[in-house]
């Protein structure tokens, strides 16, 4: 199976990492002022201050509370909370890797609040069918000189984990997911959905940690 020989400068086999909850299970949430980035900030990184972590992870298919943050997420009858990629919660600068061989089929910076900020899309392919790769919560500064079709390789530096609140007013964090379809969607693809779609973007959003296996992640 194909996989990353670097997503970010962490080796999950021996770095200290701490696997971070945004479910209803997670009584913190109840009164954290998930609106204020600055005070989500600080939560997020006492927490791994905490634990001694270098990194947060975690988030596939987690049904999240904290998209009532933004409106963002609230644009339709049923609010969109389920996760369909992971999240890697680590300092501003860190610098962050191609996943694979590909090339940039896309890129962008959606500005909403709470949206993903700079955002690069790859395309690569595995057994000779496509694949996306997409990279969230980035500075402005990496998507600096970048181009549709640009090749890129594997383990290659594509940008940097961006600050609040030019990353989309977000602790900051890189948001990973993969897509097999883009859906004619260029420079975005939702990465939060439905409880009621939720098994149809699934099927289109696998699991990153088939191709990383972080321990202690589904």
């Amino acid at each position: 199976m194909l996989r990353s020989p670097m997503l970010l400068p962490f080796n999950f086999s021996k770095d200290p990492y701490l696997v971070l909850d945004f479910s209803a299970t997670n009584p913190d949430l109840a009164t954290l002022d998930l609106t204020n980035t600055a005070v989500f900030n600080d939560y997020v990184f006492s927490k791994l201050n905490q634990a001694g972590a270098v990194v947060g992870v975690g988030g596939y298919n987690e049904h999240r509370v904290i998209y009532r943050r933004s409106e963002h997420f609230q644009q339709s009858v049923e609010p969109r909370v389920v996760h369909l990629g992971i999240d890697f919660w680590a300092k501003a600068g860190t610098p962050v890797f191609a996943l694979m061989d590909g090339v940039v089929h896309s890129f962008q910076n959606n500005a909403n609040f709470g949206d993903y900020g700079p955002t690069i899309i790859l395309e690569h392919e595995v057994n000779y069918r496509p694949l996306y790769s997409l990279y969230g919560h980035l500075s402005r500064s990496s998507l600096n000189g970048l181009l549709w079709g640009q090749k890129v390789k594997a383990g290659e530096k594509i940008g940097e984990i961006g600050p609040f609140p030019e990353n989309g007013d977000w602790p900051p964090h890189l948001h990973f997911q993969l897509m097999t379809d883009m859906l004619g969607l260029m420079g975005d693809f939702p990465g939060v959905c439905s409880l009621s779609e939720r098994n149809e973007w699934l099927r289109i959003c696998p699991n990153p940690n088939d191709w990383l296996h972080i321990a202690g992640l589904p």
